[in-house]
């Protein structure tokens, strides 16, 4: 990367650059000193190319040149929008996923990072997972188009390497919040949705009913953390394989009513990060009551924005 660096400036294309983990990743860059001499950075976001369609990816492309790609762009959703629409999720990121990744390779891109979830791993398996284990079984029924289709990326990634010595690899964060994530009741992530359901049932005087019986069990990260260890796989992380992302808490929530109607979705998907601990033993991840208490600021002072 070194020579890379020194022959041409460092052109990173994020991909999903508008969304929770891009606007974290352009904090850092921007706010940070993220941003190392010589680099140009592109956040790009659905606005200005549908990743879906192969001709808007090759010209997006060819617009910003990029020498690295950061790939978050997805097709995305809360469980219950998973549970209805799982062919949606299916078609519409693999082709996200192979126009980007072929367009990276065409085009000669040294590396791409691209963004997986946990909720790749298996539904049935031994705990804590370990980056060993993501193809061992289906993932949950809940949303398996997305996870078989985020599944797909650790395998084109393999076959880019094993036909071309491309460099492309992945991460894999356990459930992430923070500023900018998608807070709606239904499509929301469980932790940002929980945070407006408080918020409007405080404001309201009314009880807080959440989805589901309460008794699944969930890692979080903080966005920031999340970007910060990005750039540090950009640079530094040589691997096709991937690496969880993952830091040290766990959430069991607790509240006034459950609505046991809905779905919990998978029971546990607890990771382990001890793959990154081996490369990063000293970093410091956001503490959970830190970290919500940022975010739900955040919320209340961006509500008009906020997607809700």
């Amino acid at each position: 990367m070194d020579s890379q660096t020194k022959t041409e400036p460092m052109r990173v294309l994020v991909t999903g650059g508008s969304g929770l983990v891009g606007k974290a990743i352009e904090h850092v860059v921007k706010q940070e000193g993220g941003c190392l001499e010589g680099e140009q950075w592109t956040f790009l976001s659905s606005k200005e190319a549908n990743l879906v369609d192969l001709q808007q990816t090759r010209a997006v492309f060819e617009k910003y040149r990029p020498t690295h790609v950061i790939h978050l762009a997805a097709k995305v959703g809360g469980l219950y929008l998973h549970m209805k629409e799982n062919l949606h999720f299916l078609r519409d990121n693999l082709r996200i996923n192979d126009n980007v990744l072929q367009t990276s390779h065409e085009r000669g891109v040294t590396k791409v990072v691209s963004c997986l979830s946990s909720c790749i791993f298996p539904d049935k398996t031994t705990y804590p997972i370990d980056e060993s284990m993501i193809h061992n079984g289906p993932p949950h029924d809940s949303n398996f188009g997305y996870s078989h289709a985020k599944r797909m990326i650790d395998i084109q990634n393999r076959g880019y390497f094993a036909q071309h010595g491309r460099r492309y690899t992945a991460v894999i964060p356990t459930n992430v919040y923070g500023p900018y994530d998608n807070f709606n009741f239904e499509n929301g992530h469980v932790l940002s949705a929980l945070m407006h359901k408080t918020y409007a049932a405080k404001k309201e005087g009314t009880p807080l009913q959440v989805w589901g019986s309460g008794t699944p069990r969930r890692q979080f990260i903080y966005s920031l953390d999340v970007a910060r260890l990005f750039l540090w796989v950009l640079r530094e992380y040589d691997e096709i394989d991937p690496i969880i992302l993952s830091g040290e808490s766990n959430i069991v929530c607790v509240c006034v009513c459950f609505d046991t109607s809905k779905s919990d979705g998978q029971m546990k998907k607890t990771a382990s990060n001890a793959k990154l601990r081996r490369y990063l033993p000293d970093f410091t991840f956001t503490p959970l009551s830190e970290g919500i208490k940022k975010t739900c600021d955040w919320f209340v002072n961006n509500y008009d924005i906020a997607r809700t």
